[in-house]
This record gives C-alpha cells, structure tokens and sequence, in this order.
C-alpha cells in the first residue's frame, strides 16, 4: 500500500476526482507540454456528466488558460472519470481520475512508492500481534515523517470548519441551497443545540465549504471531507484530547482509508457514494475507537460496522453539484461513525464479519449498481428538478 499522505490531500473542492484529480492531470500536461499552443480537452463519462456543477472546467482553466474542453457524451471503458488531451494536433494523452485525486495516465499509473507490505487488515493484525506493537506503532514504523504531514492536514481541517462556519446566505450554482452550518450553531436550531447539532455544525461546514469551492482536506475525498474534521473538532473540545492523540487518530483513519483504497475504490463514479462517505465513516469510527482507547478488534469492528450498513448507496447529486444530498450525508455520516464506536465498545467480541470481508462486499456491491446511480446525474435523486 501507498503513503497514508495519499488519503489526505490538501485542495480545492468541490471534488476530489472531478476537481483536484482533473487539475492534476492537466498539470502533468502541462508539465510535459510546457511550450503546447493548442489543447484540446475532452471529458468522458462522470466527468463530463457532472463536469459544470464540479467546476471541472475552472479547474482545467486554471491551469491550462489556452484549453478547449469539450463534454462528451462517451464513457471511456477502462474507468468512468476519463480525460483526453489532444496537444497541437500531433500528442494525445489519456488520463483517469480514479478517486481521491490520484490520476493515471493511459494503461498505467503513476509510479509512487510502496509503503506497506501489508494489503489487508487481517495482514496488519497478524503482523502488529506477531512483533507485539499496536496498529499506530505499526504506521509509524512505516511512515517515521507522517505526523508532521498530518499536522499540516489537521490544521487545514480546522480551518475548514472556521471558514464554514462563518459563511451565510447561498451556496454558489443554480440550486439556491442555503448555507446551514451557522444557524445550526447559533441561529434558529438553538433551542435543541446538544452534542448531535454541533458535530452536524462542524460537518456541515466544511461539506460547505467544499461545495464553494473553497480549501479542504480529502477525507478520503472532497465529497466526504466533513465527517473526520468535525468529529475531531467535536471531541477535542469536549473531552481535550491532546493535539498529539488526535494526530495519530488521523493516522488510524487513514490506514482504514488505505486498506479501502487498496482493495476497493474511493471513487463514487466507480462505486457509488459507499466509496466516498462510507469509506470516510468507517475511517472516522476507527478514529473514535483509537481516541477512547479501544483494541484493534474494536477498531476493526467500528470501521466493518460503518461500511456494512451503507452498502449500496448511491452517487445522485442533483445538478452535478456536490450539495444535495452531499452536505447532508456528512452530517448524517458523522453521527453515526460515533454511534457505531460505542456499538464496537461493548459487542465486538461476537462479531462474524471482518473489514476485509466487508471491503470485499462493497467492492462486490459498487461495480454491481448501475452507472445511473454512479456519478452521472442520470438517475435517483439527481432526476429531481429542483431550482433554476
């Protein structure tokens, strides 16, 4: 497996593939095409079905002022998120966003080390019980320089929140979706204000944010960058944990992130919104698991519990806009990766399905469900019609 560091990337949102994965790939045309005239872009599939309300277009722009892109109404066999360059009529290169922001080009990925040995949990549990070392000794063996990383992540994650949290009137687009996350701190939800309505708060922040385009942290995408940064948020203030402890949760979480990755797919064009928002809950029930000092049993089994009751859901933005029922699903994702660490606390003990098991199934699941409900605003809630 790769570096944690490739779970968490810091970007501009509202998508991870169809925004921070589509802008790295027009930085690697860019960079072996600096003196290219002409460029045509063509986008395919998820990408062009959603493209507009992803600001996938800025972010090839941005980088490449002299492009021309085209949204086409092909999809590409190898993955759903595919872009064609075509570079002064003579050079064409085809890149895949394939989730979280990581790109490949053509038939073959680009090269990144190799971390791990280990590509399961079951592989991980056996190596930490067979060295006698916990699951955070075991990253840091691994990864001696990643706390400094995560550092910088959880600062960004922070400020997410402060950002979001600050903002009123409506978020950008034709959907008039107005901004929640202040009212649900000060405003009109005072009166019922407890725990559930301050982590939603933090939650709906950054899902904001993102959605504005603004700075997030891939958690493990753009989609799904609320619910680890508001759980953190949440149980800092309320139980103080130490900056150092909560750096290492991230640690855990994305090592969950990691092994979801490696044997099934961050990318909700590829599996449906399980990918994303069930990826980042069972990574933020880990987390919660680490913070209160549960076993690796009760980790495992915070993380399998989070996946297994979201098999199936779907990706259906409406608009192509990552706001409905995008924002929400943070909130909701967020409550119940706490709900499911207490689960964990007092009934892992007779569990009979493993993460990997799960992963499996998920994986099983996603590439079963048809593309409609994948990221392509052709089915589900994104036939809805609502706004201008």
């Amino acid at each position: 497996m790769q570096s944690i560091k490739e779970i968490y990337k810091i970007g501009k949102g509202p998508s991870s593939s169809h925004t921070i994965g589509v802008q790295n790939g027009a930085k690697y045309i860019k960079n072996k095409y600096p003196n290219a005239s002409k460029i045509e872009c063509y986008f395919y599939g998820s990408i062009s079905l959603t493209g507009k309300g992803h600001l996938s277009d800025v972010a090839v722009y941005e980088i490449l002022p002299q492009a021309k892109i085209y949204f086409t109404k092909e999809t590409l066999e190898r993955h759903p998120n595919g872009i064609r360059f075509v570079i002064d009529d003579k050079y064409e290169e085809i890149i895949y966003s394939v989730g979280g922001g990581d790109i490949e080009i053509g038939d073959n990925s680009l090269v990144k080390e190799e971390i791990y040995k280990e590509n399961s949990f079951e592989e991980i549990k056996n190596y930490c019980l067979s060295h006698n070392i916990s699951l955070i000794e075991y990253i840091y063996q691994n990864e001696k320089d990643l706390k400094e990383y995560l550092l910088d992540v959880y600062k960004v994650m922070m400020k997410s929140i402060e950002r979001g949290l600050e903002q009123k009137g409506e978020l950008p687009g034709t959907l008039h979706v107005k901004r929640k996350a202040n009212d649900l701190l000060h405003g009109s939800f005072n009166i019922m204000r407890d725990n559930s309505s301050l982590v939603s708060a933090y939650a709906y922040a950054v899902a904001e944010e993102n959605a504005s385009g603004g700075i997030v942290a891939t958690a493990p995408t753009c989609g799904s960058s609320g619910v680890i940064p508001s759980i953190l948020k949440y149980l800092k203030d309320t139980y103080l944990f130490e900056e150092s402890k909560l750096l290492d949760s991230l640690a855990i979480a994305g090592l969950i992130g990691n092994i979801i990755k490696q044997n099934a797919s961050l990318s909700g064009a590829m599996l449906g919104c399980q990918a994303e928002i069930g990826s980042a809950t069972a990574m933020a029930s880990a987390m919660v698991a680490f913070l209160f000092d549960m076993d690796m049993n009760q980790i495992e089994y915070a993380a399998e519990s989070s996946i297994e009751h979201q098999l199936g859901l779907t990706c259906d933005p409406i608009g192509g806009y990552v706001q409905i029922p995008c924002i929400e699903r943070n909130a909701v994702a967020a409550l119940r990766a706490i709900d499911c660490a207490k689960l964990a606390y007092y009934i892992s003990d007779s569990r009979k399905i493993s993460l990997d098991m799960i992963i499996k199934t998920m994986k099983e699941t996603g590439l079963d469900l048809s593309k409609s409900y994948k990221e392509t605003s052709l089915a589900g809630m994104a036939s809805l019609k609502i706004g201008d």
